[in-house]
């Protein structure tokens, strides 16, 4: 958004006054940035160490108290709480990455925006028929990561057992919990160590699990909302190592995402520390 109205205001006045729809012009302005932005991380992702994971959020009820994953503390207004869009989970953000950037856009901006897709081919410099091809493809990938919703009540019930079993050193109840086709990704951007490739089935899982704890006294295990669903966060000495967001389904644990990447988890830090 700085970028486009940077854009804007450098140019004439004269060169101002002749575009027709300034709106028009700032969105697809907005729209080739995204689009250049998206291509240019695909570049960087491709030389990334290990698994790459979309950032994890907390829960805004904690950026708005300036907290995150230090005591539990509430905010001081319940009114303040909100509560994050499906659109934040982490599986729906995995798959959006998944995305070519133009098939990304034209999903964005159609189904989320409601733009037509003769706006869209402008930004995105193809046909509105090839939009409408992309954003379909969009459609079929986000339906095909889907799964049926899990109650709230009901995934923060199996993370706490699940935190319960990881903190006993239970692992058949970890095993238990966790789907036996269950696939665990860790992302540490090669500035921590972590599993480079997915752990995949639950009696893996658990078995790598173990070991971490067993390697990692002391630390901390709190139970947090990660991408507006319920997750847990690890810290050792008050620091936030890792944050796992969960997919969960039929009752288990379907796919565990581990942040350890620390400069993904600066606001899990830097506000717990304000």
């Amino acid at each position: 958004m700085q970028e486009t109205y940077a854009r804007w205001y450098a140019m004439s006045r004269q060169r101002q006054e002749a575009v027709e729809s300034p709106g028009a012009w700032l969105t697809t302005v907005a729209g080739r940035i995204c689009l250049d932005v998206l291509g240019s991380a695909r570049v960087r992702r491709e030389c990334y160490v290990g698994a790459w994971i979309p950032e994890p959020l907390p829960d805004r009820t904690e950026w708005f108290s300036g907290r995150t994953g230090s005591g539990g503390a509430e905010p001081t207004d319940p009114a303040d709480r909100v509560t994050l869009d499906e659109s934040v989970n982490m599986a729906f953000l995995v798959v959006l990455e998944s995305m070519m950037p133009a098939e990304r856009v034209a999903f964005i901006l159609h189904d989320v925006f409601r733009y037509p897709f003769a706006e869209i081919a402008e930004i995105a410099g193809r046909t509105p028929a090839a939009c409408r091809q992309l954003a379909s493809s969009a459609r079929r990938r986000i339906r095909a990561a889907q799964v049926p919703a899990v109650p709230t009540a009901g995934q923060a019930g199996l993370v706490r057992h699940f935190k319960e079993a990881w903190e006993a050193r239970d692992i058949e109840a970890l095993v238990d919990l966790l789907d036996p086709d269950a696939t665990m990704v860790a992302d540490g951007g090669g500035l921590v160590g972590t599993v480079l490739r997915p752990v995949e089935g639950g009696k893996h899982i658990a078995r790598y699990l173990i070991h971490i704890a067993d390697k990692a006294p002391g630390l901390a295990l709190l139970e947090r909302t990660v991408n507006g669903r319920p997750g847990l966060v690890a810290q050792h000495a008050g620091v936030t190592m890792t944050v796992a967001a969960f997919d969960l389904a039929g009752g288990r644990i379907t796919r565990i995402w581990a942040v350890r990447n620390p400069e993904k988890l600066r606001p899990w830090n830097e506000n717990g520390q304000s």
